[in-house]
């Protein structure tokens, strides 16, 4: 089913989602499928074609990827540990675009980031300490919008001077860098639901609906809107259970 070796418009064809997409390292070809990799963001792809017509094929060897991606697979042999089939270049588009969001956003993506531009800042005083604070908290909100699409996954609203970085575990009481940087522990929210999240007034359940303490007023619960559950993860989860327990709880009394 893959053209092999690829044809002058397939190969071109290529290269230049990869290339648009972030994955601009050409690695080379075998049996059809083209290789490519980032230098921002984790693992390679690999990219097929049946003809210049389509259907594109896309595989991957990241399995943080591959876990989140609900796309449409091809049973076909080939690299990677999962391949996907497209009908449109279109489509081919937006799932490489998905694809490199998760790849810079998933752990330890972010931490190394960070690792890399604060390792020869001093952290002696209480300024310098803040400041590499600050370098984190932005990475962390830099991949939480990559990772959730630029968008409030409760309200849709994807005004950048709205969106708020909300971690669920917060940031002084993580046990590490790794924890305050994973995407896992965020997610992205306006700023109302962000200062109710923040300050236990309203939580996520496991299925991602959520959940508001009887403390909130009845004007104030009226204008939290929402349009559809949050989609988690089994991390989220177990971050969850704790931002239930320890925050959402003591405001539940």
């Amino acid at each position: 089913m893959v053209e092999a070796p690829q044809s002058f418009i397939v190969r071109e064809e290529c290269e230049k989602a990869a290339s648009q997409n972030g994955f601009r390292r050409v690695l080379g070809e075998e049996a059809g499928w083209r290789t490519f990799r980032s230098t921002t963001a984790h693992g390679a792809i690999y990219l097929a074609a049946e003809s210049s017509h389509g259907p594109w094929f896309l595989a991957t060897d990241h399995a943080g990827v591959v876990a989140e991606l609900d796309l449409p697979t091809a049973a076909i042999p080939g690299p990677g540990t999962r391949r996907y089939t497209f009908s449109s270049l279109g489509e081919f588009y937006a799932a490489l675009n998905r694809v490199y969001a998760l790849a810079i956003s998933l752990p330890d993506a972010p931490l190394r980031e960070f690792e890399r531009r604060v390792a020869d800042l001093p952290r002696t005083t209480e300024v310098e300490r803040l400041v590499v604070q600050r370098i984190g908290q932005d990475i962390f909100r830099d991949r939480l919008i990559d990772y959730w699409q630029g968008r409030c996954p409760l309200t849709g609203i994807s005004d950048p001077t709205l969106l708020r970085a909300s971690h669920i575990v917060p940031w002084a009481d993580c046990k590490s860098d790794a924890e305050r940087l994973d995407v896992h522990n965020g997610v992205l929210l306006s700023a109302l639901w962000d200062a109710a999240f923040d300050r236990g007034l309203v939580t996520l359940d496991d299925e991602g609906v959520p959940q508001f303490s009887p403390k909130l007023s009845s004007a104030a619960r009226t204008e939290l809107r929402w349009h559809a559950p949050i989609p988690l993860t089994d991390r989220h989860r177990a971050r969850l259970l704790w931002h239930r327990a320890m925050i959402f709880m003591s405001n539940a009394s």
